[in-house]
């Protein structure tokens, strides 16, 4: 899996196509980005350009450094770049990985982007890289994060208190979800149905 971060891993179904993110995507997402409300609950704090620039070279720094991999997503529906998430958290020696730091533009949200997305995640996740575990993390406040989490059939398993310190020095507590390999046919033929 040494391979993993140098390699250009592009995902794609009819809905959503999710790329490497590089400097090209800067100028894309930066309009995306200004839209206050997808930071309310998130660790990093993007309040003006420089918090973006900040928080996109770390994205950038985490793939060279072999610690995340970053993606910008693309909606084929509508034609444009829609946000981003990153594969984190990964243990290629305990097999499993964690899917998060994902953002959209908030018209894009409950359009269906998300599931296409986390579809072709979870697939290449559990059916390319053999993972035993995928998790998910949300803020205990993110009650919207939650529901979208609980509705790709992820596990709550319980609440990391005092898990985080986001940027801006508030404490968050963290709510922890999974699937796990036994589960993905089930939830790949119900819920993913069609993709």
């Amino acid at each position: 899996m040494n391979d993993f971060f140098s390699n250009d891993l592009i995902l794609e179904n009819e809905r959503a196509r999710l790329e490497p993110l590089t400097e090209k995507h800067y100028d894309l997402l930066w309009p995306i980005a200004q839209q206050k409300e997808l930071w309310l609950f998130t660790s990093a704090k993007v309040n003006n350009e420089a918090d973006f620039k900040k928080y996109f070279s770390q994205a950038l720094s985490e793939r060279k450094t072999a610690v995340s991999y970053p993606f910008a997503l693309f909606d084929k529906q509508e034609n444009r770049y829609a946000g981003s998430t990153r594969l984190g958290n990964i243990s290629f020696e305990h097999k499993r990985l964690e899917i998060g730091w994902t953002w959209y533009h908030p018209e894009l949200q409950r359009t269906g982007l998300n599931r296409a997305c986390k579809f072709l995640l979870l697939s290449y996740g559990f059916e390319k890289l053999g993972l035993n575990r995928v998790e998910l993390k949300t803020s205990l406040t993110n009650e919207k994060s939650q529901l979208a989490i609980s509705k790709i059939g992820a596990t709550k398993e319980g609440i990391l208190r005092k898990h985080m310190i986001n940027e801006d020095g508030t404490v968050r507590d963290s709510v922890l979800f999974s699937i796990i390999d036994e589960e993905w046919p089930a939830i790949r033929a119900g819920i993913f149905e069609g993709y």
